[in-house]
């Protein structure tokens, strides 16, 4: 998931975003702070506040004063719908005609994922 090419900010927001589809935090739940959550991942305090910025500004994280950030209502579902689009436009291409040169059909995965 680390993709050393993006900026770190854009990675750091890539973390949260997992975090949040992955259930770890969920719609109404408080983040961690800029401070903590720099800490856990070895950044620095500004870039961590650019990333949770970025999800406020695109009202996926509400911001209680004196009390924290907190995951947004329908964010999670917003999220998921994003990175959706992103998978659909951007990376099912891609896999789909390496799957078309090495012969594998969508019935292969199916089978795959059974077993």
């Amino acid at each position: 998931m680390s993709d050393t090419s993006k900026p770190v900010y854009l990675r750091l927001r890539d973390i949260i975003s997992a975090s949040i589809l992955d259930g770890k935090y969920r719609d109404g739940d408080l983040l961690p702070s800029v401070r903590a959550f720099a800490a856990q991942q070895s950044a620095n305090p500004l870039t961590v506040a650019k990333a949770y910025q970025s999800f406020q500004d695109e009202g996926l994280i509400t911001v209680k004063r004196g009390v924290g950030m907190f995951v947004a209502e329908g964010a999670t579902r917003r999220l998921r719908d994003m990175e959706r689009q992103n998978f659909l436009e951007h990376v099912w291409p891609g896999v789909a005609a390496q799957m078309r040169r090495v012969g594998i059909s969508l019935q292969d995965l199916q089978i795959n994922e059974k077993a």
